[in-house]
């Protein structure tokens, strides 16, 4: 255990970030997750919502910097990708 300050301020903050940016991945996560299955299944109905939703997690995963931006287009790029060839 840290003995200074600054340095017990340091690790309480970084326990703070860690556990937000885990939830936010997995809420991420599973939005992607639950896409990947509506087009297993070969839901074309709920497929379309299911992607807005994964959109919005990625983004907002994005702009809280727990994705990089072109690690959030990525994953955007291969959805979109998966998609198309499925429904299409």
């Amino acid at each position: 255990m840290a003995n200074i300050k600054s340095a017990q301020k340091r690790i309480r903050v970084a326990a703070k970030r860690q556990a937000r940016n885990k939830h936010i991945k997995s809420t991420t996560k599973t939005a992607i997750k639950k896409l990947t299955t509506a087009v297993g299944a070969g839901d074309a109905d709920n497929t379309q919502a299911m992607l807005v939703q994964a959109y919005a997690a990625i983004d907002k995963a994005a702009s809280k910097g727990v994705y990089h931006k072109n690690t959030a287009a990525r994953k955007k790029s291969r959805l979109t990708k998966l998609v198309n060839k499925t429904v299409v």
